[in-house]
């Protein structure tokens, strides 16, 4: 492992993916911990790959422009020789996902103060002509204090940039959109969806479209799915109208 990127000094590893690690790393200039997220710099034959690192780049654009509490907040973006990477706030805490994965259930007020927190950032992102369109368990964090936080703008369509066409379908599919999966021009209502089915998740434990790609695909363009009160005793019915 290297033990400095760019001016960075590298202190453990906080995880691995498919496209690349995320470190534990230091600015020693102004000693604040960050998080960098790296890519391999793809060979320029690879359109694929190519394709993911734009991707990547426009993630740094993308959070580079906002600056707000409830959002992952991107301070540089760098490339060496064999890779790409973005210094990111370090988040001390966990996603979402990883929450639910454990089957942990929040009480209702908790799960209010989850989406405040949520669209809070989102709306701070739509006003500045980013829409994140992969909102997701995954890409919420909650801080050790329980605050809110959005992270990866790895597909985020930015107003004014021709990086995300219509007619390609980019996103998680149980989360997406009617549009997204139709392929069309998203804008900042494709966010308030997949925000929409976060909140029913959180409050049944399930989630409103389940299954394989084309079953999820069918249900939310043809299906209304059971108000979250008919599915948990605990979900008041007063919510049934916020969620749908």
């Amino acid at each position: 492992m290297e033990q400095r990127l760019g001016k960075y000094d590298i202190r453990g590893i906080l995880g691995k993916g498919a496209m690349g690690t995320v470190y534990d790393a230091r600015d020693p200039i102004i000693d604040r911990r960050v998080a960098i997220k790296t890519l391999t710099l793809p060979d320029s034959a690879d359109t694929e790959a190519q394709d993911e690192l734009e991707r990547f780049k426009r993630e740094a654009q993308a959070a580079g422009r906002l600056t707000h509490r409830n959002i992952v907040g991107v301070f540089d973006y760098g490339e060496t020789d064999t890779l790409a990477y973005i210094v990111m706030e370090f988040v001390d805490g966990k996603s979402l996902k990883e929450v639910l994965e454990k089957h942990e259930r929040f009480p209702v007020a908790e799960t209010v103060r989850i989406m405040e927190g949520l669209l809070e950032g989102l709306q701070f992102s739509h006003e500045r002509g980013v829409v994140h369109r992969d909102i997701k368990p995954a890409n919420v964090m909650l801080t050790l204090d329980r605050q809110v936080k959005i992270a990866d703008f790895g597909i985020a369509r930015i107003e004014s940039s021709s990086m995300t066409q219509a007619g390609t379908i980019m996103g998680t599919p149980a989360y997406m959109s009617p549009e997204q999966f139709m392929g069309q021009t998203v804008d900042p209502r494709s966010d308030v969806f997949s925000t929409g089915v976060l909140r029913y998740q959180l409050l049944t434990g399930e989630r409103p479209f389940d299954g394989g790609l084309t079953a999820i695909m069918h249900k939310v363009l043809n299906t209304e799915p059971p108000p979250p009160s008919q599915l948990a005793v605990t979900a008041p019915a007063a919510l049934d109208a916020v969620v749908r």
